[in-house]
């Protein structure tokens, strides 16, 4: 009997969690695309995205200035003089403890011991130089004492090496003297890596043998080592630097009785030297003001340092300022240490939406080299337009589209038989009624079955093609009055409702400033607003007619969007004419191209943005020469009411 196996689940380590959902781009292309309509490039729209990042998601903006948050939050908590302050005080705890015990004793030998005390040094440097061969009376007062040089050999060491202060809590005189040799041996590494042996890799692995245990970054070669060493070093350096003069002096004549043994002084100065020779490119000069209350030892001295310098890092990765940036280059080990785990989730986040917004296919290169929305990326977009302008034209959410695709046909009113292929909706009441006749003819009653010889459907008219100019303002006034962007919008849906629901619609684009121009939809999203002067509906209208004539067999609509009466018209050469108030020629010419238009059929429907009592006269009269009408949305329901313009036209 083969007994089943067993398995085991955990967490997913081996890369990016197969089973997370997929992310959800629809939001933030929206938003790419608001500011792309908006007159900004796609990259430009896409790193603003990421500095301003989604709804659940902090941007990369958030993130640095948490970043130079926590950074002002070290210098502010902290001061440098805590290792100073330590030693001050187990130095006055022991002379307090050894003239408490010299006190009672009437000996002259306790009383020149006191003199000797009475006459050091007021530097707590030079006074604990000065003690090093005092033959103390006081158990209590030798034990701080002793604390003393065990503290200034820790502090030194882990302002070098992270973590030794710890390991090094009861150090003995083995303890100091293995130190000793680990670092002679670690310069004599250095020393043999500066002069280029041949055998140096082995020579690492044995000094690693040795003494691996001082160096939990587990290196794997001597240029790993050096790297974690100068780091640290240069940090320590630069906690030097932020101190006083009073200060270093002060440290670096304590540094002389660290565990009582001045060689271990210096055998640190000689692996500062080399590292700064092996490793120029650190930090080792600059300083950082630290005016808090806060102390901090040598070794969290060197550590605030080193959290300093990861900092500003950080936020060099999060600015993404500089050449060739990717949200990869991000140290996400480095931020969740710094800020918290949720930082790095949201920088992750950020850095797999930049990710998929490229490997979709959303954005794409031009022509000229820029980079622009895909077709892909449009259709989406215009789907978010449309969607809006259905909830507007509705009134309310929630409903579900109810009209039928592509070319069906409108109801008559009247019913036929079923025949194989036809594609209209079934006529419920009228089959049932079928199939009950039916049945109580043949059976004389009884269960009602319905057969494929009682269903009728509902008789439609084929719907004819119409051919739409959707003609749209785009001079400066369009911009500084707010009304770039819902005139994009307004085109992203209508082109929408066109290529999904009415495919044989013929849809042509046309902007007119100065001048008019048919544009495909990419361009029209991605245009940007440019101060020039004349509202040109003359050539607009003209446009509009040679697209008109290029469908016969379509229904004629045309739609315009203006918030300024015509300033300039196009001469027989091909130059424009701007001049405010308006020519008469201006007027002339519009009207005109507006009763060409009319004896193709077409009338023109008018939506007024702005007030303006002069365009409101003239787009009157433009309505009425033509048959068409004049609409003054609201910017919020501009699309609404050019796409129900559309529909209605296209109905009657």
């Amino acid at each position: 009997m083969t007994l089943p196996e067993s398995y085991s689940y955990g967490p997913w380590h081996d890369g990016p969690d197969p089973l997370a959902p997929p992310i959800d781009l629809r939001d933030a292309l929206d938003e790419i695309g608001q500011d792309v309509m908006g007159g900004s490039s796609p990259r430009s729209a896409l790193e603003e995205l990421l500095r301003r990042g989604t709804r659940n998601t902090a941007g990369l903006d958030e993130l640095t200035r948490r970043v130079w948050e926590r950074r002002s939050e070290i210098q502010r908590r902290n001061n440098l003089d805590g290792t100073l302050q330590e030693v001050r005080r187990l130095l006055d705890e022991a002379l307090t403890e050894e003239r408490r015990t010299l006190f009672p004793d009437p000996s002259d030998d306790a009383r020149l011991a006191e003199a000797e005390l009475d006459a050091l040094p007021p530097g707590t440097a030079a006074a604990v130089r000065e003690l090093a061969d005092y033959q103390w009376r006081s158990e209590q007062a030798r034990e701080n004492y002793e604390k003393i040089q065990d503290l200034l050999g820790r502090e030194m060491l882990e302002s070098r090496f992270e973590g030794m202060k710890e390991a090094l809590q009861n150090t003995s005189p083995e303890d100091v003297e293995r130190v000793n040799q680990m670092l002679s041996d670690l310069n004599a590494l250095l020393d043999a890596h500066a002069r280029d042996v041949d055998d140096i890799q082995d020579r690492f692995d044995e000094f690693m043998r040795r003494h691996g245990e001082f160096f939990p970054e587990n290196p794997q070669n001597v240029e790993e080592l050096i790297d974690a060493l100068a780091s640290r070093a240069a940090a320590a350096q630069r906690m030097l630097n932020s101190m006083t003069e009073e200060q270093r002096s002060e440290l670096a004549s304590l540094a002389q009785q660290a565990f009582g043994d001045p060689r271990i002084a210096q055998q640190l100065s000689n692996l500062d030297s080399q590292l700064r020779s092996l490793r120029p490119g650190e930090d080792w000069t600059s300083s950082a003001r630290m005016r808090g209350r806060n102390p901090l030892g040598m070794g969290e001295g060197a550590q605030a340092m080193q959290d300093l310098a990861e900092l500003d890092a950080l936020a060099e990765q999060l600015g993404q300022s500089y050449p060739g940036a990717r949200l990869e280059d991000i140290d996400m080990e480095a931020l969740e240490q710094q800020l918290g785990k949720d930082a790095g989730v949201d920088a992750r986040r950020l850095s797999e939406l930049e990710r998929e917004l490229r490997r979709q296919g959303l954005f794409e290169r031009a022509p000229d080299g820029s980079l622009r929305l895909s077709p892909k990326a449009l259709r989406r977009l215009g789907e978010t337009a449309l969607a809006d302008v259905v909830n507007a034209l509705r009134g309310k959410t929630g409903q579900r589209e109810q009209e039928s695709a592509g070319a069906a046909g409108e109801p008559t009113g009247a019913t036929r038989e079923w025949r194989f292929g036809d594609m209209q909706p079934w006529d419920t009441s009228r089959t049932v009624r079928n199939a009950v006749l039916r049945t109580a003819s043949v059976r004389g009653g009884g269960r009602v079955k319905l057969d494929v010889s009682d269903v009728e459907v509902v008789e439609t008219e084929h719907r004819s093609r119409a051919a739409v100019a959707l003609l749209v303002d785009t001079s400066w006034s369009m911009v500084a009055e707010n009304r770039w962007l819902p005139m994009k919008r307004t085109a992203l849906a209508l082109h929408q409702l066109i290529s999904t629901r009415f495919r044989n619609d013929a849809l042509q684009l046309i902007t007119f400033g100065r001048y008019a121009a048919s544009v495909e939809l990419e361009e029209l999203v991605g245009l940007e607003g440019a101060w020039e002067q004349g509202t040109n509906a003359h050539h607009a209208l003209l446009l509009a007619g040679r697209h008109l004539r290029r469908h016969p067999d379509a229904q004629p609509v045309v739609l315009m969007v203006t918030d300024g009466e015509p300033t300039a018209h196009l001469e027989p050469d091909g130059e424009a004419v701007f001049d405010y108030p308006p020519l008469p020629q201006t007027l002339y010419k519009t009207v005109s191209e507006v009763d060409r238009l009319a004896k193709l059929g077409a009338s023109v429907t008018v939506f007024r943005l702005g007030d303006d009592p002069r365009l409101e006269e003239f787009v009157d009269l433009l309505a009425r020469r033509s048959g068409g009408r004049v609409v003054a949305p609201d910017l919020d329901g501009l699309g609404a009411a050019v796409v129900g313009d559309y529909l209605r036209t296209r109905r009657r």
